[in-house]
């Protein structure tokens, strides 16, 4: 359920149009599919809503990144990709339905989207929490200086928050 002070909107420097957020972003796929061509895709791999499998070798699950925002109550969240040993994806996939998933210990993952307005965010390193269905699981960077572990741990500004829409807002689109 939204409420009022849930809505932010701001007009876009790079387009002038009033944007209403903070849309969570999320991607689609992992950068890896993404990169394919559609005949590889057909070929080799096999994605869902959830997870996604390359070459039977690479496995992926979505996730939620969470960063704080200061003088806000609710986070910013992005919906990203990790890839998961062959071990912990299985487990995840045998805890999926699992409305009890607390006890299960982090994952290990590597991050698997590059993000828009940031320096390059694929492979870090990341902890991955499952949380109770249907919750995506949580991820957690590993504390390192990189800008997005940084932000996750320390928060961002609502002007940071805009700047990280309107980066996300035109990714892709001629501008």
């Amino acid at each position: 359920m939204h409420h009022m002070e849930d809505t932010f909107t701001f007009k876009c420097s790079k387009c002038g149009e009033v944007h209403v957020g903070p849309p969570d972003l999320a991607f689609d796929s992992p950068f890896y599919y993404h990169v394919m061509s559609e005949d590889e895709r057909q070929r080799s791999a096999v994605i869902t809503a959830d997870t996604c499998v390359i070459e039977d070798k690479e496995f992926f699950v979505r996730g939620i990144l969470e960063i704080p925002v200061h003088g806000r109550d609710s986070t910013f969240g992005y919906g990203v990709w990790v890839s998961l040993s062959e071990k912990s994806f299985a487990r995840y996939l045998e805890l999926f339905e699992s409305t009890d998933r607390l006890d299960e210990a982090p994952y290990f993952g590597w991050f698997s989207n590059q993000l828009p307005g940031y320096l390059d965010t694929l492979n870090l390193k990341t902890h991955v929490q499952l949380r109770p269905y249907p919750s995506r699981p949580s991820i957690e960077l590993e504390a390192t200086d990189h800008p997005l572990a940084l932000e996750q741990r320390n928060g961002i500004s609502l002007d940071r928050l805009r700047e990280i829409l309107e980066a996300n807002e035109h990714e892709g689109h001629a501008s």
